[in-house]
């Protein structure tokens, strides 16, 4: 080929590399609370039949389908665990980390939180104000990243009654996470 046309060519690539949509860069939210201590180990794995790490979350389990609850399994807890914690959250919300389910108080015993449910535990509040799961429910723009993360504790209970925020969830496990592991996936309209 002659210099004119590879030109030419190269020219249409950069082109078509600048008006490319680009995946917003996640921004740190102000109200973002996460609880110091251990972080997500090679032993805890947290996954989802569903879905894979950084895929798309199927809307079926989203506002714009059936708001089911995910299929979830975990794996590899330490032997000392006496229960788990499981938080999901949005945090590139446009307001600051959105929650979408809190649950605790999770026995030990428990592997998996089948598709639909019911919830392994007892709820907290979300963003919403209610107990329960709420779905991925994003404006429209880009991808939002939702997180699943699943704290193995070293204490049974962490003595709170239902509807806790995830506030006081965080507060109450200080000092008891073993282990953490964390699912992400993503949706958008």
């Amino acid at each position: 080929m002659s210099r004119l046309v590879w030109g030419l060519a190269l020219l249409a690539l950069l082109a078509l590399a600048a008006c490319a949509p680009r995946a917003a860069s996640p921004t740190p939210a102000a109200t973002e609370t996460r609880p110091p201590g251990p972080t997500e180990s090679a032993g805890l794995r947290l996954t989802s039949p569903a879905f894979g790490p950084g895929a798309r979350i199927p809307a079926v389990y989203t506002c714009l389908g059936d708001d089911r609850i995910p299929p979830l399994r975990w794996e590899g807890a330490p032997p000392e665990t006496a229960s788990f914690v499981l938080i999901m959250d949005d945090p590139d919300a446009p307001g600051g980390v959105w929650d979408h389910w809190i649950v605790y108080d999770i026995p030990a015993t428990v592997r998996e939180v089948p598709e639909g449910g019911p919830a392994p535990g007892v709820e907290g509040v979300n963003s919403w104000g209610v107990t329960g799961y709420g779905g991925p429910c994003p404006p429209p723009g880009p991808e939002h990243r939702y997180r699943f993360t699943l704290y193995a504790l070293d204490v049974p209970s962490l003595g709170l009654g239902p509807g806790a925020s995830k506030d006081a969830v965080l507060a109450a496990l200080q000092g008891h996470v073993l282990e953490q592991a964390e699912l992400v996936g993503v949706f958008g309209r």
